[in-house]
């Protein structure tokens, strides 16, 4: 690596990162992905696990970017179908907010305006009935259920990252950029392996500034001079309850500030309630639920469920910052959830930062970095600078290949019948999590006994060596809460154990 020079060398290992570096390498580039972390350690882990259009920036006229994350719902579906699923949001009319016809009208628009959906449209529902029944207070009758998907946004960053490697890109997590120096036009970056690793230096004609929050940081320490602060960091956390109710139907909750939260079956014995909006800053420190947010999503929820939840019903919280790109509103709900494109070339070679973007349109957002970008190599075959990505399905989501031809249910029951022993929760997760990787992680095993030691919430030394030796899982941190959501399903006795064997 020392006498190489990349193509593009990238920093950041969240979902913009991963993404740039599997359509760049698809398209022949060199590239270098790192990360000071851990892949998806930063925002691209604190998602609401949402694949969706948003429903609510209708309000605030960004029809384009509706438009393209509807499109780009339809194409996640096809490509990571392992990891992308359907399911139905229940909108309960509230008489004292937004009327009726106003709910049908964007509901109309949504169903529409990102052309051929293979979803079910809107449909009006009794709250009295059915999934439904005894979940909210009475005085919610009627809604409106409509669909988007669900995603597992950590493993979708790791699923991005293991296409760039297939691709040749190289991926050095727990690798900081520490000084970013050029000559002769070529970026010249000394990478530090952390703890205490070993130091390099790596040679890019190009450089993705995709490092999220510190993307202002990181212009300054290229540029040499302070870069317009064009960021704008927006907290949005999350808690996680014991599970409401039996139905699998999301509940979309308005609420009268203006804003809405989503009631989301989680991980099929709790239920996900996020999200906020709360301005913060990098002196903040640590990025976690305040006592406000808490409060804040609890009374929300509790204007709708009929039954109360309280802070004992928490089990888990997550906060996440995002990164957005100011356009001066004054509402941290009104910033613009679209990305936007910052192109030094002035006086060093090609950067490239990305601020704002959402985990639905990042492979989108891939393919506009790389048309920005195709000036700067000229060399390419224009037969290979093609767009691609939307064709080619992610590892572990070719569920229609070779012998193949079934839906998501279809294979596991393929997989059940190859792997009686594994209990059916722990089989559907596997399925969810690497699609048909899972033949890769299972090699050789015939009997329980195979997937070795069992710390708790299905997690099996078999697996966890699986995610060293192919994901780049280098701490417990890594796989409890990133590769794997079985932390959640563990007692803190059975995580420490597990870290003590790690």
């Amino acid at each position: 690596m020392e006498n190489k020079t990349f193509d593009l060398l990238i920093i950041g290992g969240g979902i913009n990162g991963t993404g740039i570096a599997r359509d760049a390498a698809g398209r022949g580039l060199s590239v270098c992905l790192v990360e000071k972390n851990d892949l998806a350690s930063g925002t691209s882990s604190k998602s609401s696990k949402l694949i969706h259009g948003g429903l609510r920036y209708l309000e605030y006229g960004e029809f384009r970017l509706v438009r393209e994350a509807l499109r780009e719902r339809e194409t996640l579906m096809r490509i990571a179908p392992h990891l992308v699923s359907p399911l139905r949001i229940v909108l309960p009319h509230h008489k004292g907010l937004r009327p009726k016809w106003m709910l049908r009208l964007g509901l109309f628009m949504y169903d529409h305006i990102g052309g051929g959906r293979t979803l079910p449209g809107t449909s009006v529902v009794n709250l009295t009935a059915g999934s439904t029944t005894d979940v909210l207070k009475s005085e919610f009758v009627t809604g409106f259920e409509f669909s988007d998907c669900r995603v597992d946004d950590a493993r979708l960053v790791v699923a991005n990252a293991l296409s760039a490697k297939e691709k040749s890109a190289e991926i050095l997590v727990r690798s900081k950029c520490t000084a970013l120096s050029h000559k002769d036009n070529i970026w010249h970056a000394t990478i530090s392996e952390h703890p205490g690793g070993v130091e390099r230096t790596v040679k890019a004609k190009c450089i993705v500034n995709a490092s999220g929050i510190q993307v202002d940081e990181l212009v300054e320490l290229a540029l040499g001079r302070e870069h317009p602060d064009h960021l704008r960091l927006v907290k949005g956390s999350h808690i996680i309850t014991k599970r409401l109710y039996s139905g699998r139907q999301l509940y979309m909750f308005q609420n009268p500030d203006g804003r809405i939260i989503f009631a989301i079956p989680y991980e099929q014995d709790y239920t996900l309630i996020g999200t906020t909006d709360e301005p913060y800053e990098l002196s903040d420190g640590t990025i976690e639920i305040s006592e406000g947010e808490t409060d804040y999503l609890l009374h929300a929820a509790n204007q709708y469920f009929a039954k109360e939840i309280t802070k004992d019903d928490i089990v888990w919280s997550y906060a996440g910052v995002r990164p957005l790109y100011d356009n001066n509103k004054g509402s941290a709900s009104a910033v613009t959830r679209d990305y936007v494109f910052d192109v030094k070339d002035d006086t060093t070679p090609p950067i490239l930062s990305i601020f704002g973007g959402k985990i639905t349109t990042y492979r989108e957002l891939a393919e506009h970095a790389l048309r920005k970008l195709a000036k700067y190599f000229p060399d390419i075959d224009p037969k290979q600078w093609r767009d691609w990505t939307g064709e080619e399905t992610l590892p572990g989501g070719d569920l229609n290949s070779g012998d193949l031809n079934i839906d998501f249910d279809g294979f596991v029951a393929v997989q059940a019948e190859k792997y009686p022993f594994l209990p059916a929760p722990h089989l559907l997760r596997f399925c969810r999590s690497y699609g048909t990787h899972i033949d890769m992680l299972m090699d050789g095993a015939k009997t329980s006994a195979d997937m070795g030691q069992v710390f708790g919430g299905t997690l099996t030394e078999r697996e966890a060596k699986y995610l060293v030796k192919y994901e780049w899982a280098k701490t417990a941190q890594d796989i409890l809460w990133r590769r794997t959501k079985c932390g959640l399903h563990m007692s803190e006795d059975e995580r420490s154990a597990f870290r003590d064997w790690f």
